[in-house]
């Protein structure tokens, strides 16, 4: 027996029905011995998160404003899903103390995860599993920084005494008790924790898409799942917006060498992806993944004989730092630099960084290029085939007059970025999509 941690999504759980497949898919195997929920998703596209719903009560409370209209929409969804399951449960009094706190000033993170917590108790009285309060094993300091190793010990100590049981997923507590959570998505977090302490076989991450697509099927049709993906790659996918997966989910399970099984609950028949420390030398398979991001801004530096300011880089991120501006990508040339940082924070301080960079280097020329896109060719072949993956693509790029503004061909070696005009974007991952679908 294969001993599975399983992490349900918010899709997954966003209604009874999808309660009723994820009772049969834990149920199906005595492998899948811990469970980690997220909070009710969508279940239209018209419809709201549950983390949405009290995140906006929240919000209203904070200026004053009356919740009771928009709480009641939450305590409504969640008393269908109970009666719809049929369960006798009661969560009256967690309602009232969740409404009360909002009323007291509650923190955001506290009122944030109360989804996952509520799901996890709805969840451990159907499939008749113990619950497990993730505030007495996931664990942050005081400055909400998270603890892994600690964190580990603790969750190994609690669940020894626990053969089957939902832990919520998302959040955890600083030292005197205080709620702190993950960034959105966090779930992921938590599933992978607990795979790590209890030393899982694999750790099974589902949701509403078969597995880890080789593009993004928002901009390409029906593109094809990627049967494996090691950490390495799924890291940089992550990076450039695949969003089947929180970007440090990784980390906790790849230490111990454990396997990450993306899953549909909705055709559980079918085999997802497997992401996997190392793909074998023997390996077939050599799937490129394509994923890409908007809003980056371009800025170009020229100075004759720039080489010789050896200092040149560090200053550079000194002045982005000072306005918490992250460096996205940087490229050297002998009298040139350009540097490719995020819109949204370099633009409210646009000319305070240009002001900043012209007096620490007096620049013979500076340019600014907006609305710039960045996109990622991903996968381990590309260390053998690096200058024909570029030259291809920088051929279907030409062919189709679309001017390439960057080429990085990035530190990790299993990864191409380049850069193109947002307006072409989209087209720009058809016809990489196109290019290597059959490598």
């Amino acid at each position: 027996m294969k001993l599975k941690v399983a992490k349900f999504g918010g899709s997954s759980l966003a209604d009874a029905r999808h309660f009723t497949m994820v009772k049969e898919i834990v149920l199906s195997d005595v492998g899948r011995k811990y469970v980690v929920p997220s909070a009710p998703g969508k279940r239209n596209e018209k419809d709201e998160k549950i983390t949405d719903m009290l995140l906006k009560c929240f919000s209203l409370a904070k200026e004053g404003y009356a919740i009771d209209r928009e709480y009641a929409k939450i305590q409504k969804r969640y008393e269908n899903i109970i009666n719809e399951l049929g369960l006798d449960i009661d969560l009256s009094e967690e309602f009232k103390k969740i409404y009360n706190s909002m009323q007291m000033n509650a923190s955001q993170d506290y009122v944030a995860s109360r989804g996952e917590y509520l799901t996890a108790i709805i969840l451990s009285e159907y499939l008749d599993f113990d619950f497990v309060p993730a505030e007495s094993c996931i664990c942050f300091n005081n400055d909400g920084v998270f603890l892994p190793e600690k964190t580990n010990q603790r969750v190994q100590e609690i669940l020894k005494k626990h053969p089957y049981a939902i832990i919520p997923g998302f959040y955890g507590a600083v030292p005197d008790g205080r709620i702190k959570t993950f960034t959105r998505g966090g779930s992921d977090i938590t599933g992978a924790i607990v795979a790590r302490a209890v030393m899982a076989d694999v750790y099974e991450n589902w949701t509403d898409v078969s597995g880890i697509k080789m593009a993004d099927p928002r901009y390409v049709d029906h593109p094809k799942t990627m049967k494996t993906v090691t950490y390495r790659e799924l890291r940089d996918l992550s990076y450039m917006g695949a969003t089947v997966l929180h970007e440090d989910t990784i980390f906790p399970v790849r230490k111990e060498g454990i396997p990450i099984h993306i899953r549909n609950t909705n055709f559980p028949a079918e085999n997802g992806s497997m992401i996997i420390g190392h793909r074998s030398a023997q390996s077939s398979e050599q799937t490129l993944g394509i994923a890409g991001k908007k809003g980056y801004v371009g800025i170009k530096i020229e100075k004759e004989n720039m080489r010789s300011f050896p200092h040149l880089y560090c200053e550079i991120c000194a002045i982005l730092g000072h306005y918490q501006i992250t460096l996205s990508h940087i490229m050297y040339g002998v009298d040139s630099l350009s540097i490719v940082v995020q819109e949204d924070p370099f633009e409210s301080n646009r000319e305070s960084v240009i002001d900043d960079i012209c007096e620490a280097f007096e620049p013979d020329t500076i340019f600014v290029e907006d609305k710039i896109a960045l996109i990622a060719v991903v996968g381990s072949s590309i260390c053998e085939n690096r200058e024909n993956v570029i030259s291809r693509i920088c051929r279907q790029l030409k062919t189709h007059g679309i001017d390439l503004k960057l080429c990085d061909m990035g530190g990790s070696e299993i990864s191409i970025f380049i850069g193109v005009e947002e307006k072409y974007f989209a087209l720009t991952q058809q016809l990489l999509y196109k290019e290597f679908e059959n490598q």
